[in-house]
């Protein structure tokens, strides 16, 4: 009699395991459903609905953040940057820039990506500056010439940000990495306004040091990638600026 009840328990056991892969299938089916379901809702296929709405699932469904795919590499990658309204003011100045910097030639000499602060115009540090230097360097003229020119060609107000890597520097003229990259986002701040007549007012330089990197700090590759000028489109309307600014 105690043998027949450990076996019944046993086979009980079984077969709810067995029925495990069954409520994991209607529920991927139930997804899928009502993924269709909402695309079919849209009675005019406006693109950016769409575009958002892939964007949500994709948060609420994928086990990556931003709905990033695996990738292999030892770099842990970055939240994926924002969709983009078409509409939007900040949709107007990336296609503004990207024409400018394609016009210039400069894809690969800068790169190009939005975020909530704005626009951003990425430059490295090697293509301004000698390392643990935040004077600019002669051969670095032409490519904040042609930076400039896009500058000039929007009425967009620009913030300008210089970071470094977490390299101690320690000189007499640069204690640590906060007076070097304040330095470096000045003196490219001067050079836009004494030499290309860009008008001050439209223009912020700030140095984060070495405090927002974009990638983790634990090898020179990525160190080298964290010595890096920003150049921030960030908009035309100068209260909403001034606000952000001082937040």
């Amino acid at each position: 009699m105690p043998s027949k009840f450990l076996y019944t328990r046993y086979r009980d056991d079984e077969d709810a395991s067995r029925a495990g892969w069954q409520i994991v299938y209607t529920s991927f089916i139930l997804i899928l459903l009502s993924f269709f379901i909402m695309l079919s809702s849209f009675a005019t296929m406006d693109s950016v609905k769409v575009m958002r709405f892939a964007r949500s699932f994709a948060d609420a469904v994928n086990i990556f953040t931003g709905g990033l795919s695996f990738e292999h590499g030892q770099t842990i990658l970055g939240p994926s940057t924002p969709l983009v309204d078409k509409e939007s003011e900040l949709a107007e100045i990336f296609h503004a820039v990207g024409a400018y910097t394609e016009a210039l030639e400069l894809e690969k000499e800068v790169e190009l990506t939005s975020s909530a602060k704005g626009i951003v115009m990425t430059l490295s540090d090697k293509a301004l500056f000698q390392l643990g230097d935040a004077k600019i360097a002669e051969a670095a003229l032409p490519l904040l010439n042609k930076v400039g020119a896009i500058i000039s060609q929007t009425g967009y107000f620009i913030r300008i940000e210089g970071h470094t890597d977490n390299l101690p520097i320690l000189t007499d003229q640069y204690p640590s990495n906060w007076e070097l990259s304040t330095a470096r986002a000045v003196n490219v701040l001067r050079y836009f306004v004494e030499n290309l007549q860009i008008p001050a007012r439209r223009l912020y330089a700030v140095g984060f040091g070495e405090f927002q990197p974009k990638y983790p700090n634990d090898s020179a590759v990525n160190q080298a990638q964290n010595r890096r000028v920003e150049i921030i489109f960030m908009g035309t309307d100068e209260d909403n600026i001034s606000e952000e600014l001082g937040k």
